[in-house]
Formats: C-alpha cells, structure tokens, sequence
C-alpha cells in the first residue's frame, strides 16, 4: 500500500510539472512535496498536498510576478480546488 501511494503521488507531481511546461517556457523545474512538513498543522489532511514549486524561467522573470503566479494558478486551478493545500511558488533569477 505505501508503495502504491508512492507511486501515485510521483505520478501526480509528474502530471502537475507536464500540466506547466505544456503551457508555458520553462528551462527548469522541480515539484517538491513538502506535505509530511505540514502533518501537525491545523488544516492538514493526507489527501492534500503542500507543494513547492522551484522554476527556472526566462519567460516568467520577463513578466511581473504577480502576472506569473496568476498564469501558474490559472494552470493549476482544478488541482488548487481538489487536490492542493498549498502552493509555494519559487521563481528563480
């Protein structure tokens, strides 16, 4: 059963990189699952995660960051709605 929740999680973390790069330029990018930091929190529930996102992009750096936070929510907005807690975005330079 852990194996399988494994899997399933590296799945949806390879869905969710898949879902941005299809859509916008991306040189780099690692989904982090930060969500076993989380497990005391009040709001916790195993089902969602708490992800962070670590973007290289020159694309991104070229527009403001609130528009590039509102393109990769706009992305993610069905995964925000069922299955994120939270969503930590990281726009390097």
């Amino acid at each position: 059963i852990l194996y399988s929740k494994i899997l399933l999680m590296k799945n949806y973390l390879n869905e969710i990189k898949n879902k941005l790069t299809k859509n916008i330029k991306i040189e780099k990018l690692e989904v982090v699952d930060n969500s076993h930091k989380h497990k005391g929190h009040r709001f916790y529930r195993p089902e969602k995660y708490h992800l962070k996102l670590k973007i290289k992009s020159l694309y991104l750096n070229s527009i403001s960051r609130l528009k590039a936070h509102q393109e990769i929510m706009k992305i993610l907005e069905d995964d925000l709605r069922k299955n994120i807690h939270a969503l930590e975005i990281n726009i390097e330079k």
